[in-house]
């Protein structure tokens, strides 16, 4: 194990990893009471979604942890799953079996670019701006699905929205769960979006704002969810699906890529500005998806919250493996998400929208040509309540402002057949 795991030349031993594993566990643990909440406002059943949820992340992990030996977990990845509810199934009118079905397509298609080494080919056609502001965005997005969950944010029909009732304990649990979690993460606690959740729940059982049906349980059964991506695949080849699948594809590569780079290069395992075994990471990434997609949820993808596990130690894939089995461990937990709800959620998706926000740093925005496709990109998806209208609009306006500044050299072919799609999006849809 230690030889296969290579502990002597990456100078870590067991109980370093096995920290690191639960390190990285603690901090993405929240996903697994997040997912279904934000999946069961596509009517999917939430106690089905916690168990695919858990399973995807043990799967995917273990995947990573043995064949590409990286300190890196994987799980269904928020704005994915947000994208999947409330862009495709609410704002599209998608089933959520066809949209599982979309889900098992792009993890399909990206093993297959990942096998024949076109997915770089197409990350390299997106400018690294645009990039940026499909994170950003999402990160906006997310922040604002928390905030209506929760109630803090209200529709309203002269403004649209307004600032909610500051006196519905509803309201009053998401702020006070919000302050903690910014405390907790201020402090540098690096498990502090779980820990947020944890206390928050407690105050909620304690004011009646919450049922406690126990901590161990039976696993809910998989049999709502499981297997529907098959059932519906059919349904997928049409042009909405099209763009669906684009947009699941999409994300999916970026997200892994910058967290792959990220999580590697603070471990030390970047050499020659190069990723060792990339493609057997990129692998289980994809193959995480289209598992997950078949036990019944959405995308999963790699988490950066990985960074957790590496900053105490972890070096090696034997910590994904800890890691892996804390998550099946956690499926015996299921009672507990009659504790978790809006309210609870809520301040971890607007903490991990403020995170994913920090990309608007890396974007230059004195260079007009590229500020505005970027700015409409971010501005789009919470506005439009959709991040595949979002996407659409910056990558219609990307080619527009960069011919007009006759920078036609800078525009990768990819862009302009993306301009193509969107814009029949628009027109027929």
């Amino acid at each position: 194990m230690k030889k296969y795991f290579e502990f002597e030349r990456l100078g870590t031993n067991y109980r370093t990893e096995f920290m690191g594993g639960l390190t990285t566990f603690l901090a993405m643990a929240y996903i697994l009471f997040v997912n279904p909440d934000i999946l069961s406002a596509a009517g999917m059943d939430p106690g089905a979604v916690f168990t695919a949820t858990a399973i995807a992340a043990a799967v995917g992990t273990l995947f990573m942890g043995v064949i590409a030996r990286y300190p890196i977990a994987l799980a269904p990845g928020m704005g994915l799953n947000a994208f999947f509810a409330f862009s495709v199934v609410i704002g599209m009118g998608i089933p959520w079996e066809t949209a599982l079905a979309g889900v098992l397509a792009s993890g399909l298609i990206f093993i297959v670019l990942t096998l024949t080494g076109l997915r770089e080919k197409v990350i390299n056609a997106i400018p690294a701006a645009l990039k940026k502001a499909v994170g950003a965005g999402i990160g906006l997005f997310i922040a604002f699905v928390g905030l209506q969950s929760a109630e803090i944010i209200k529709a309203d029909d002269a403004t649209l929205v307004a600032l909610g009732d500051l006196t519905s304990p509803v309201v009053l649990l998401a702020i006070f769960g919000l302050v903690v979690t910014v405390i907790l993460m201020a402090l540098g606690i690096k498990a502090g979006i779980f820990y947020g959740m944890v206390i928050t729940a407690i105050v909620s059982l304690i004011f009646g704002q919450s049922e406690f049906n126990g901590i161990i349980g039976s696993i809910p059964s998989l049999e709502p969810t499981f297997g529907q991506a098959f059932v519906n695949f059919g349904d997928i080849f049409t042009v909405e699906m099209l763009v669906v699948i684009l947009t699941f594809l999409f994300v999916d590569f970026f997200d892994t890529a910058g967290t792959l780079v990220a999580v590697a290069s603070q471990a030390g395992l970047v050499k020659d500005n190069k990723l060792p075994r990339a493609g057997r990471a990129l692998f289980a990434d994809s193959a995480a998806t289209v598992v997950g997609s078949v036990v019944g949820t959405s995308t999963t993808t790699s988490f950066v919250e990985s960074t957790a596990g590496v900053g105490v130690g972890a070096r090696s894939g034997f910590a994904s493996v800890v890691t892996a089995g804390f998550f099946l461990l956690a499926l015996f937990f299921s009672p507990l998400l009659s504790v978790v709800t809006s309210a609870v959620t809520a301040p971890a998706l607007i903490i991990v929208g403020v995170l994913m926000c920090t990309a608007l740093k890396d974007i230059d925005w004195n260079d007009f040509a590229i500020a505005v496709p970027a700015f409409l990109t971010v501005l789009m998806m919470p506005l439009t309540y959709s991040i595949a209208t979002g996407i659409a609009i910056g990558f219609i306006f990307y080619p527009i402002t960069m011919l007009v500044a006759k920078r036609a050299k800078e525009i990768h072919p990819v862009m302009y057949g993306l301009f193509v799609i969107f814009v029949c999006y628009f027109i027929f849809l």
